[in-house]
């Protein structure tokens, strides 16, 4: 049954009140917890439902931990063309996501830019253990999450880890207003350089994974850079299934978008299609603002 809180609005206008309805709406058929938070990034108007509750984020903790690994290359302490040997025990089981797993079962040496592109375009599991490893551990990222005053997302586990057993995903979680603030501040440049910055942003614009979700229901051509999260299915119920992202509205100002939907029974194609029709209804509402 979908445990719904009311939904919060700041900077509100009247008309508000149709999208939150519509959203309300469509967060129903997960038929599970749905978190939203979205936030005009020029103006700082934004809406949130659940927006305070915690939700695993599976692959959506790989966009910090690289925004971390690259803070210590803009700091000098790495550098993005060292070589790093990803052994075979380094290597996530056969049911996680991993391309460099399968293209190279018995290890390689990549670079740590490439291991970063691994990391946030391919969502690769073991791509993400490796460069947790190297920029010292969770506590690490967790400190450098604070200091840009993002205390609303938790890392505690690996990929390896959360691949062994279903239920430690859920020591890796986030706010959806928390997303939105690590959002904000990759937009804003906060905490990573402008190479750095335009780096992730080209990697999350690229990305192939889960082209359904905040991009389904958008025009062609619509400029999206985001980062899913998505579990295996177990007795039908899906614990994790996420998208973050920045979108770009047709005058060029920005939505940052976080919807988490957990522990649902709906199928793919109905989760899915819940993130697509949250960020639609969130394009088509500040799109005809603008008019």
């Amino acid at each position: 049954m979908l445990a719904l809180c009311a939904m919060t609005v700041q900077a509100q206008s009247p008309s508000t009140e149709s999208l939150r309805g519509r959203i309300e709406q469509i967060a129903r058929n997960a038929r599970g917890r749905v978190g939203v938070a979205i936030t005009l990034l020029e103006t700082g108007e934004s809406l949130s439902l659940e927006g305070g509750e915690r939700f695993p984020m599976q692959s959506v903790y790989k966009l910090p931990i690289g925004m971390a690994v690259l803070d210590q290359v803009d700091r000098g302490t790495l550098k993005l063309e060292q070589m790093i040997r990803v052994r075979r025990s380094d290597m996530v089981p056969s049911g996680a996501h991993s391309p460099i797993r399968d293209r190279h079962p018995n290890g390689v040496a990549l670079s740590l830019n490439e291991l970063l592109r691994f990391n946030v375009s391919e969502s690769d599991g073991t791509a993400c253990d490796v460069l947790l490893r190297v920029v010292g551990g969770a506590a690490v990222v967790n400190r450098y999450l604070r200091g840009l005053g993002v205390n609303g997302i938790n890392i505690e586990t690996t990929e390896n880890a959360m691949a062994q057993n279903e239920m430690v995903q859920y020591r890796n979680w986030a706010q959806p207003e928390a997303a939105v603030a690590l959002l904000r501040a990759l937009h804003e440049g906060r905490g990573v350089s402008a190479a750095s910055r335009a780096r992730l942003l080209q990697w999350m614009t690229n990305t192939p994974t889960s082209a359904r979700r905040i991009k389904g229901r958008l025009p062609a051509g619509t400029v999206v850079a985001h980062k899913t999260g998505t579990s295996g299915t177990h007795r039908g119920l899906t614990r994790t299934t996420n998208d973050i992202g920045i979108i770009t509205l047709p005058d060029g100002r920005h939505l940052a978008v976080a919807v988490f939907v957990a522990d649902s029974p709906a199928d793919e194609a109905t989760r899915e299609g819940v993130i697509a029709a949250i960020a639609q209804a969130a394009w088509e509402f500040w799109t005809a603002a603008a008019r």
